[in-house]
């Protein structure tokens, strides 16, 4: 047994598990094309897509491919449930994938260039709030981001809200395009005649600097639906939130998580792992996304829009908040679908055949999706 398991929402096939209909308990996705030889190490979901990332840089997408945001497609295959590769460009050769970030109706890739370093960014999908990273009005092909980034630097981490993308450099500094309404971005300019700042829209990559009260290097970044959280070395840990304190966002913030192991967001959450294992968070709770009582050791997590998937100490996969399409397993507490203060196992490395652990993990819109990797065996 091995291979990518997908459950939730499911409307537009985005688990890629052959039909269209929601799953409450984890099933196999299936490959149109040639299936990865490498394990999977990142899932990204978009409102009603999925790209999946694996070892080597390949990538495969899955769901609905109408807005763009699945690269380029054909007919045979822009209504398709099952996985098929993405390709960004028919007349060139690019180099292996480094980052993904799906925003609802686009999709980022970071590709490595000829020195195999992460340099060229493409976008695709809808961007009429900048989110492709250049001017552009309906559905848009794979197109690389023009000066993007700076001479001498390249991409480390890649973050996506519901329509602002965040790239975080080598050299600490941190860049941010689409919508930055909210603040998301950073600080507005103030207009020479005094007027408060206009609400922005970044069709290009702008820094986000200290005028937004960045004064250390960055290394990593989470993205809300509008909010962006940005966090400095583990060492010290800064922690900076750019957005509206909706939630308590801002101002339930630490100003430090020391010993940040993985840090994520959800819509209206903000997520910190620790070096020993626990689990913080603040943010929106009313559907029980912020973590329960008495979680056991975490090993890894991953945030979804407004539910959590965790892999335990003792290989357990959990999962709490809104489960209304099934995507926090087929318990849950009423009509609602939440799972609020307790959580459910939706796998178990108990069950696995002698050599196969559970290398990944993934959540989205109301999906969740586990990886099992066997050595000698791929998908």
């Amino acid at each position: 047994m091995a291979g990518l398991f997908a459950l939730g929402s499911n409307g537009s096939g985005q688990l890629g598990i052959g039909h269209k209909e929601d799953v409450s308990v984890p099933k196999p996705v299936l490959f149109h094309c040639e299936p990865p030889s490498d394990p999977i190490t990142k899932i990204a979901a978009g409102g009603n897509h999925t790209v999946i990332l694996t070892e080597s840089g390949k990538a495969y997408w899955s769901g609905d491919s109408s807005k763009g945001a699945c690269g380029i497609t054909t007919i045979s295959t822009a209504d398709n449930a099952q996985f098929e590769e993405l390709i960004l460009a028919e007349s060139e050769t690019l180099g292996p994938i480094a980052h993904i970030a799906c925003a609802w109706d686009s999709t980022t890739c970071v590709v490595r260039d000829e020195q195999g370093k992460a340099r060229k960014v493409y976008s695709c999908g809808t961007g009429e709030q900048g989110q492709l990273g250049f001017e552009a009005r309906g559905i848009v092909e794979p197109k690389l981001i023009p000066d993007f980034p700076p001479e001498g630097t390249e991409v480390t981490h890649l973050a996506s809200g519901m329509a602002h993308i965040v790239a975080v450099l080598d050299n600490g500094d941190v860049y941010g395009w689409g919508n930055g309404r909210k603040g998301q971005l950073g600080q507005a300019v103030a207009l020479e005649d005094g007027a408060p700042p206009a609400p922005i829209i970044n069709c290009a990559p702008c820094k986000i600097g200290s005028s937004s009260g960045v004064d250390f290097k960055v290394v990593n970044a989470v993205c809300g639906q509008y909010t962006t959280c940005l966090f400095g070395e583990s060492t010290e840990g800064r922690v900076l939130v750019l957005g509206p304190d909706k939630w308590g966002l801002k101002s339930k913030a630490p100003s430090a998580a020391p010993g940040w192991v993985t840090v994520d967001g959800g819509w209206g959450d903000i997520f910190v792992l620790g070096k020993d294992g626990t689990l913080t968070a603040w943010g929106r709770d009313e559907h029980g996304q912020l973590p329960p009582p008495n979680l056991p050791e975490i090993t890894k997590f991953v945030a979804g829009s407004e539910h959590s998937v965790a892999v335990t100490d003792s290989n357990e996969v959990i999962s709490w908040g809104w489960g209304e399409h099934g995507n926090c397993g087929p318990q849950t507490d009423g009509p609602s679908g939440v799972v609020k203060g307790r959580w459910n196992v939706i796998a178990s490395g108990d069950f696995l055949p002698a050599g196969s652990q559970i290398t990944a993990i993934g959540a989205g819109c109301a999906t969740s999706w586990v990886y099992i990797h066997a050595e000698g065996l791929h998908l």
